[in-house]
């Protein structure tokens, strides 16, 4: 992505060029993965155009000419700063349909959205077309939000680096406070060029100190069941972590043992809801984290309990089981690639951090790419 950048900036390429052949991609493609409800074809055109005329003028755009994706019909209000930053939006992605008991699917113009390693598998979700069109090479960032793993799972069953950043800290139209803003991109350091965009100029994502960062490791927080598998991959994702050097595990003074937050979260979601146990279950939960993290760094967990389902549904399996705690806590969390299950579909490896970490979590990921370390 930043190549593409630095090549429009200095004008060996076209932003116009470059995103006529994402709108390529995606016409020929989406049919297919149904990661869009809409598509700007006329529209990007025109913004990478006008891209084009600043860079010539001289303006500064770290995005020059990206293409990005947002999510849903109502993303573009949030995707200022990634518009001001040269970054040209081609369209909106698929999110679940109306009425849905559950959110791990999505629905593009075309019809029901595939995981694009299996077309009988969901990409997971809310924003599960957002993850399609970066695993698939349509766009190389797609904006996201995540109220219980919203961006984080469709991240790891999809294969691609998924970011939620801490509680509070962008503007969110969830008056809950459990949703937060996030992005899905192919790499960690596309994902770090999106938090310097809209995290600007409070937040770079800057080194990560010295290496390797302590780390506890969970397979289930304590409370979770996730099936082996995930786990298996997880593990030994955390495993060539240690051995490039990026991060060492430390052992806890006591297990990694959290609250099930799944009443708490859905009395926050509750219009009338009685919020005094989920107060309770928040405060404990916050209370054993900040122990954490007072004797390491990073928290890493899977990033779901299971591999992608079918279409029909999860079943009786909460897919948010290892995620949503972060929602209700606020912390700030990243999923990376953790390798193939038998299925053949990808899983991932969660990364949690103190609050108004993020440039911590972009940092540890992107020096494991550097190092080599891949799913």
């Amino acid at each position: 992505m930043e190549e593409t950048a630095s090549a429009v900036r200095a004008r060996r390429l076209r932003a116009v060029d470059v995103v006529a052949e994402a709108l390529e991609r995606i016409g020929r493609a989406d049919p297919v993965l149904c990661a869009f409800t809409e598509v700007w074809d006329e529209e990007a055109l025109r913004r990478a155009r006008e891209v084009d005329v600043r860079a010539a003028a001289g303006e500064r755009l770290p995005l020059a000419g990206v293409p990005i994706a947002v999510k849903g019909r109502h993303g573009l209000r949030a995707a200022g700063p990634l518009l001001a930053a040269g970054g040209v939006a081609v369209g909106a992605t698929s999110v679940p349909g109306p009425g849905t008991p559950w959110q791990t699917w999505g629905l593009g113009a075309h019809g029901r959205t595939v995981n694009p390693w299996r077309a009988d598998r969901t990409p997971g979700g809310s924003s599960a077309g957002a993850a399609v069109a970066v695993a698939a090479g349509l766009v190389p960032l797609a904006t996201g939000s995540d109220g219980a793993g919203s961006v984080r799972i469709p991240a790891a069953w999809c294969g691609v680096t998924g970011l939620k950043v801490t509680g509070g800290r962008l503007p969110s139209p969830d008056r809950t406070g459990l949703a937060a803003p996030g992005v899905l991109t192919r790499t960690a350091a596309d994902a770090a060029a999106w938090w310097r965009a809209v995290a600007r100029p409070s937040a770079p994502a800057g080194a990560p100190g010295p290496l390797p960062r302590s780390a506890l490791w969970s397979p289930d927080l304590g409370f979770a069941a996730p099936d082996p598998e995930p786990v298996a991959l997880a593990r030994a994702a955390v495993g060539r972590l240690v051995d490039a050097g990026v991060v060492r595990l430390v052992r806890p003074s006591a297990p990694v043992r959290l609250l099930d937050p799944a009443p708490a979260w859905l009395a926050l979601r509750t219009p009338g809801a009685d919020l005094a146990d989920a107060g309770r279950v928040r405060a404990e939960n916050d209370r054993r984290l900040a122990r954490l993290f007072a004797g390491a760094d990073l928290l890493l967990t899977p990033t779901a309990p299971t591999a992608p389902h079918g279409h029909e549904g999860p079943g009786d399996v909460y897919s948010t089981a290892l995620t949503w705690a972060f929602n209700v806590s606020g912390h700030p969390a990243l999923s990376v690639p953790a390798g193939f299950g038998a299925d053949g579909c990808p899983a991932g490896l969660q990364l949690v951090a103190p609050h108004g970490r993020e440039a911590l979590l972009l940092a540890v990921a992107r020096e494991a790419e550097r190092r080599g370390v891949t799913a």
